[in-house]
């Protein structure tokens, strides 16, 4: 659907913002993808995946490729973590993980597709920047070898701030990365200390400036809200020391513990959590101060500086998402590499084994390491248009579907438009003949308001927790 409309930012509101965010916290993803990775089952394997890389090269599809590569290895763990990971020190195990990554490449490149060009590529963790730097090269020279990379594709990485230093910095940017994230979660000493993951701001301010002077083209800060020992006061302060780190962008997370599914959360003493009231405190204060300061909402859980490029393309209504969340380039396949990594492929969506040595024995074996996949039917097509354009766009007319997907709306969502009623009541959704749109007030509920479509939360619920 083509957006014509120019959109303005919202503020956060100031009477009864706190009352509505704890109406509206419910359990719910962060629609990186729709159907969710939770949605495959292992009836899709290797061959399902075969199938979607070669459909690629059928009636003349050209769609550009994003590329995204797990790296799992981690020194220490960090109590608060929820991603895949493997804690060691040592690094016999790199080489042949390496080669694994460059296996698996190998595999896909040669199935047939259509190799278009990698408009984005993503290293994430696990701690990429666990590999040293002339692992990371090697890494990145093998890949290239293998997919052809867009002159000007975004080149983004996360970094852990201990594992790195200015002159690391300038080797990253040396390989090419124009884009970095900063995982910091918290300044607090405390915080810090009951996370197990301490850094001082003052090594975190000079990579920073460290990052802004090598040409860096986006500087992303990580923040988690909702851990142990934060309030409104100690949170006040990081926010103060975030905002004068002025990063192009930040991302805003808030901590859902779960110890029964991720093993180091159990070192997380329930007490020392906020609990729900403190954490919308928190969260409002965060949305207040981040604003105040000049960041523009961008919606779910992400700010930006007006002049970054995920503002410019807010406001012109081309804002995308995908796995590396709120992000400008368009509708792309995903190729994912390493343990773990999710791929989707026009229809197919596809996760690797998510453990170390099953994804080596597998790729070894058979130069894939699918484990479980989805092929989306058409429900789940429209389904995902409708989430997409309310996360992204903030609004959606009816005409639309009938014209792309061949659906009167109104009488195939019946059901979900009666149940957005009540937040058409709190003023967080504008419903008439010609769509939806949200209110400004209503950017900051999008999660819940997207979750109305959803025909897999109807259906069986969720499991965890995610505040808005």
């Amino acid at each position: 659907m083509p957006i014509t409309s120019i959109h303005s930012f919202p503020m956060m509101p100031t009477s009864g913002f706190t009352a509505l965010l704890e109406r509206y916290d419910r359990p719910g993803p962060r629609y990186t993808s729709y159907p969710t990775i939770d949605q495959c089952g292992e009836s899709e394997g290797p061959q399902a995946y075969y199938q979607a890389l070669q459909s690629r090269v059928v009636g003349g599809l050209q769609r550009p490729l994003s590329l995204y590569v797990h790296v799992p290895f981690c020194a220490s763990v960090c109590y608060f973590c929820a991603c895949n990971k493997v804690i060691t020190k040592k690094h016999d195990q790199v080489a042949d993980y390496l080669n694994c990554l460059e296996k698996e490449a190998r595999w896909v490149a040669q199935s047939g597709t259509a190799m278009t060009p990698v408009v984005q590529f993503h290293m994430g963790g696990g701690t990429p920047t666990f590999l040293t730097d002339h692992e990371l090269k090697d890494l990145v020279e093998r890949l290239e070898k293998i997919f052809p990379f867009a002159k000007h594709a975004e080149r983004s990485i996360e970094v852990d701030p201990r594992t790195v230093n200015k002159e690391r910095l300038g080797s990253l940017r040396g390989m090419g990365f124009n884009r970095i994230s900063f995982g910091v979660q918290d300044f607090d000493p405390l915080v810090q200390k009951a996370v197990h993951r301490e850094q001082s701001f003052e090594s975190v301010e000079s990579l920073v400036a460290a990052a802004r002077a090598l040409g860096f083209e986006s500087v992303n800060v990580d923040m988690i809200y909702g851990l142990p020992h934060q309030s409104t006061g100690t949170f006040a302060r990081t926010l103060d020391q975030l905002i004068a780190l002025s990063p192009d962008r930040i991302a805003l997370y808030g901590y859902a513990h779960m110890p029964e599914r991720f093993k180091p959360q159990r070192r997380i003493h329930i007490d020392d959590l906020p609990d729900a009231e403190a954490r919308l405190d928190i969260l409002s204060l965060a949305i207040d101060k981040l604003q105040a300061a000049g960041f523009d909402y961008i919606g779910m859980d992400h700010f930006a500086k007006p002049s970054d490029a995920l503002s410019k393309a807010r406001r012109q209504g081309v804002l995308h998402r995908n796995f590396q969340g709120y992000t400008t380039q368009p509708d792309a396949d995903l190729i994912g590499l390493g343990v773990s990594a999710i791929s989707r492929i026009g229809p197919t969506l596809i996760q690797n084994s998510r453990n170390l040595e099953e994804y080596q024995y597998s790729v070894n074996k058979q130069g894939s390491a699918v484990f479980r996949g989805h092929v989306s039917d058409r429900d789940d097509l429209i389904r995902q248009t409708v989430i997409m354009a309310i996360l992204c766009q903030g609004e959606l007319e009816f005409a639309d579907f009938l014209e792309t997907h061949w659906v009167d709306f109104q009488e195939y969502f019946s059901r979900e438009l009666d149940s957005l009623s009540e937040f058409v009541e709190d003023g967080l959704l504008i419903w008439d003949d010609v769509g939806i749109r949200l209110t400004e007030r209503g950017w900051f509920f999008v999660r819940p308001i997207a979750m109305c479509f959803d025909r897999y939360v109807r259906k069986s619920g969720l499991q965890g927790s995610q505040v808005l």
